[in-house]
């Protein structure tokens, strides 16, 4: 597997200190308690991107379980050559398009992805909270759009094959999200780059 040189699994030293690449070298031998300390240190952030796609709580937390077990079973797909949060964060968000396609089959006219419950946890910054109110002004199709582009990293082109929507009906809806978005974060954080804060769409 690729990675940094040196980058060799080191089970003599605590998980907790080992990069993901090791923990994820370590994952390959079935080993359960590294793979765990991959889902701990990026659970919250692949929750995160899904309420922000337009999951609920809920379903957030259920995706993102099916999206850690995917991968565990597909960790040899990992070659370290990107993050391991993002690797997983494309896993899960395909996860959640898979269900909105299937609910955009039962219903011919589908309104878009649900609204994610507007309750946040009081450890949220200010900053954060910003990003997040500016994103629900958003569209539910915006929102899913912008998210999949800047938050699970996939092109314009992988989000077009993932929901099934013409390339250019896609680029529409990000550029859209996007104008709004600056427009938003830059009346709520005078003096801020709006271009950086709708760039940590990408962090959790």
């Amino acid at each position: 597997m690729g990675g940094p040189p040196g980058a060799q699994a080191a089970p003599n030293k605590p998980l907790t200190g080992l990069h993901d690449v090791e923990l994820a070298q370590l994952a390959m031998t079935a080993d359960r308690p590294a793979f765990g300390e991959l889902a701990r240190r990026h659970g919250s952030a692949v929750r995160a991107l899904l309420r922000r796609m337009g999951a609920d709580a809920a379903l957030a937390d259920d995706l993102a379980q099916d999206a850690f077990l995917a991968a565990f079973e597909a960790i040899a797909d990992f070659r370290g050559e990107g993050s391991f949060a993002g690797w997983v964060k494309r896993i899960a968000a395909r996860l959640y398009i898979k269900r909105w396609r299937r609910r955009a089959e039962l219903d011919p006219a589908p309104e878009g992805p649900e609204q994610a419950d507007e309750t946040t946890g009081d450890g949220l910054t200010d900053q954060r909270l910003d990003l997040d109110q500016a994103l629900r002004d958003l569209s539910p199709v915006e929102r899913l759009y912008v998210s999949l582009c800047y938050g699970a990293g996939l092109s314009h082109t992988e989000a077009a094959e993932a929901t099934g929507a013409p390339l250019g009906t896609v680029k529409s809806h990000v550029k859209r999200a996007l104008e709004k978005l600056k427009r938003r974060l830059a009346t709520d954080s005078a003096g801020a780059s709006s271009d950086t804060d709708a760039g940590r769409l990408a962090h959790g």
